[in-house]
């Protein structure tokens, strides 16, 4: 029986429908298959294909343009469920999450009207990139550079030039938004402006980065090499600088929290079937203190994982951005630790087992690690929680 209980939260009937959809979708066609398509290295074609007549790349888009329309805090729900199921796969549909969420806010209608109905039936899902080799965590320092170009016509381009790197899923995206520092015309300051940029773009190339983590979404370094793009491919305002880039960093943070969650469920859940039908010295492993009790202070930390979440969601849906930051910073920094412990114990239930194939486990402490370093490094968190909650001089 899996480890699981309700939100906290109340659900609505629909957000009820909905999770169980997909935690039937889990059962049926994702856990029994997701140890062959790690075994086999390749992309889960079929069960992408269904979830795209799910609706599932479209959940938080508004139905005029093809989604559900629903709010985040149904998002993390089902998230959460995908992530139980197999991790790589609910990163499938986040990788296309936070440029789908910056079109919708900031994007102009035309915008909207060209690329959102695409991200929601999967036939044009676009990545996301802003992380460069050199800049880290430092999203300050950024070397992508887009400077305006006139045309003979009057009219004017953009050309960009950067590197970009662990960019999630450029091989299955038709564009990518990309964050660069363009030079505002009126005051002479660089500021950090949105593109969408094809993948097909003349200039643009992409090489897969080897990875320790068996995923189906492969990392790739991004080379922007004088990258043409009309006036159009900005999204939002020139002008708005930190403030559009970070208003999709709070979604993604709360996102990034949902996957750790559903993962240490997971580990939890496999490590505790183990302890129950594992006998030695006479009775289950289960009813031993040194095995029950880290079991049962990982359900704690995941509990209080996913209540920290689904406050960062709500407090997201209802517009307090800078409660939901500092939520979603607590939310995403818990859920990393939760399922880092939970991997472990679940590691240190099965023994010797734990470090074989056969039963799966070890491969949870490298995916479950990733989690404590994107999007957003535990020690980041530390500095906001520091200079945000507790009023402390900045450390950086």
């Amino acid at each position: 029986m899996a480890v699981d209980t309700q939100p906290f939260t109340d659900r609505t009937d629909e957000q009820r429908a909905i999770c169980e959809m997909v935690r039937q979708f889990a059962d049926e066609q994702i856990l029994p298959n997701a140890e062959r398509y790690d075994a086999e290295d390749s992309y889960p074609e079929p069960i992408v294909e269904q979830m795209k007549e799910l609706g599932l790349f479209g959940v938080t888009i508004p139905e005029e343009y093809g989604g559900m329309g629903l709010d985040l805090t149904t998002y993390v729900m089902i998230v959460e469920e995908l992530s139980r199921g197999w991790i790589s796969i609910s990163g499938v549909i986040n990788t296309h999450f936070i440029g789908s969420y910056l079109l919708q806010k900031y994007g102009t209608e035309e915008q909207k009207q060209r690329w959102l109905p695409g991200i929601c039936d999967g036939t044009g899902t676009m990545a996301f990139a802003i992380t460069e080799p050199d800049a880290g965590t430092n999203t300050h320092n950024i070397t992508t550079t887009a400077r305006r170009d006139a045309l003979p016509n009057g009219q004017s381009e953009w050309v960009l030039n950067g590197r970009k790197i662990y960019i999630s899923g450029v091989d299955e995206a038709d564009n990518v938004l990309v964050v660069a520092r363009a030079e505002d015309a009126r005051t002479g300051k660089v500021k950090p402006v949105l593109f969408v940029v094809p993948t097909d773009a003349s200039g643009f190339e992409a090489k897969s980065i080897p990875m320790e983590i068996v995923s189906p979404e492969l990392q790739f370094t991004v080379f922007l090499d004088d990258v043409r793009l009309p006036a159009d491919a900005v999204v939002g305002d020139e002008d708005g600088g930190l403030v559009q880039l970070f208003a999709g960093l709070n979604p993604e943070r709360i996102m990034a929290a949902s996957f750790s969650t559903g993962l240490a469920r997971f580990a939890l859940d496999r490590a505790v079937q183990y302890a129950k039908e594992r006998e030695v010295f006479q009775g289950p492993i289960g009813g031993h203190q040194a095995i029950a009790h880290p079991l049962a202070q990982s359900h704690i930390e995941i509990e209080l994982a996913r209540l920290m979440t689904q406050k960062a969601s709500a407090l997201y849906d209802a517009g307090d951005d800078m409660a939901a930051g500092e939520a979603a910073n607590m939310a995403k920094y818990a859920a990393a630790e939760a399922a880092c412990d939970a991997a472990d114990r679940a590691v240190q239930t099965h023994g010797g087992n734990g470090i074989t194939q056969e039963y799966g486990m070890a491969g949870l402490l490298v995916a479950t690690r990733a989690g404590r370093i994107a999007p957003v490094s535990r020690e980041m968190i530390l500095n906001f929680v520091s200079m945000h909650s507790l009023g402390l001089p900045k450390s950086y």
